[in-house]
This record gives structure tokens, sequence and C-alpha cells, in this order.
């Protein structure tokens, strides 16, 4: 008997967590500005009816530039892999890493909790040209230049929930939580930005990090606020 139990509660775990993951094909309603105002964005994972229909193999999966030449160009992605240096699965180790699903996942309980935050750590014309439904823009070097960039810098400390003291020292007493990237694991970016709200005494378990950033998200083909082609 404690064995039918037992078996019956991985299957059930089993099956939870597939029908969990699933959701990114669903997708997420999420309330995106831009300069027209306010729209609705689905955000999920993308893929046509023929990229669906295609069954995965060694020689489509890694043939040729790791898809073979019989792929359909709207089911594969070309990046550049020579830039930037490679990070550590781990920025800290009290600070979580979070992939595509759990990021995803994030953006679902933003629509309902205002005290969580997306971050995009990248500067503007970067966030401007690309960036995750949803994502705020709190650029690296408003932190780690946070003398020069005193104005930007303390309106987005006061979003992120921290407050002055009478030494001029920031409290939080009510930090939001919040996920941080920027273009891909080679990206140190979201790091300096980390390194500079520790310093302001952020607590750091409320910090996140989706360290595939960019390049892990448009790799799941997931949307983006540039139409993907």
């Amino acid at each position: 008997m404690k064995i039918i139990i037992f078996l019956f509660l991985i299957v059930f775990t089993t099956v939870s967590l597939l029908a969990e993951q699933s959701f990114e094909y669903h997708g997420v309603d999420v309330n995106v500005r831009d300069k027209n105002g306010y729209r609705l964005v689905k955000v999920k994972r993308e893929r046509t009816e023929k990229c669906r229909k295609l069954s995965p193999n060694t020689k489509l999966v890694w043939g040729g530039n790791y898809a073979a030449s019989t792929v359909p160009d709207e089911c594969k992605k070309t990046f550049v892999c020579t830039t930037g240096k490679i990070l550590p699965i781990k920025m800290d180790e009290d600070i979580e890493t979070y992939g595509v699903l759990e990021v995803l996942s994030f953006i679902k309980e933003m629509q309902k909790d205002k005290n969580k935050v997306l971050v995009d750590a990248r500067k503007e014309p970067w966030y401007d040209y690309r960036t995750i439904p949803g994502a705020v823009n709190m650029p690296f070097y408003y932190f780690r230049d946070r003398d020069f960039y005193k104005d930007e810098f303390a309106y987005a400390m006061r979003y992120l929930g921290g407050v002055k003291d009478e030494e001029g020292e920031y409290e939080f007493e009510h930090p939001k939580t919040i996920v941080v990237f920027c273009n891909g694991p080679w990206c140190s970016l979201s790091s300096e930005f980390v390194k500079a709200l520790e310093e302001e005494g952020f607590p750091i378990e409320n910090i996140k990090w989706f360290r595939g950033g960019m390049q892990a998200w448009l790799l799941a083909n997931m949307t983006s606020t540039r139409p993907i082609k």
C-alpha cells in the first residue's frame, strides 16, 4: 500500500510539473506601457505550425550550424557567440539564478503583485530596441556611477523601496523583489547593477538573477517587445 501511494505521489508530482511547464505556450497577459500608452501583450514561447510539426533529431538540432539547413528559418536563430565573458552559474551564494520558466512565472506573479519588478539593467538604446515585456529599464551605470546620476539613482531607489534615513543612508523596510537581467550569460551589466545595490544595503535575498538574459529568452523564442521575424 505504501509503495502504491509513493508511486502515485511521484506520478502526480511529475504531471503537476509538466502542467506548470506547459504554460510557456499558453502565455501570460502583461500590460506594457509604450509611447502610445498601455497595451496588452501575451508573453509566451512562440512557434509556428511549421515549427511545431518538426520532430527533433540529432541531424536537425546539431547538424550544420547547430541547426540543419533543412530547418525553416523561422524555426532557428543565429547569435553572436564570441562577445563578452562567460559568467558562472551563481552570481552570489545568496542570490537565486533564474531560467526562462522562472522568469515567466515571475512575470505572471507581477500582474497581481506590484512588489515584484523585472529589471533590464542594460543601456536605454538596448532596452528600446528589444526587451522582455513588462521589464523596467534601470541602466547599470545609474547605480555604478550614482554620484553622477544622482536624480536617476534616487528615483530608482525609491521605486525599489529605499528610503533615506537622517544620516542619508538607505533603509529598506519594504523592499521589492527583483529579477535582473542583461544581454546574456556573457554580459556583466546586471552584476554591476547588483553590486551597487548591495553596497547601498538592498537585501540580497530580494534579488534574483536571470543569467541567460535576452539571449536565453530569444533562444527559447519567447515574446519580446520587438516582433520576432
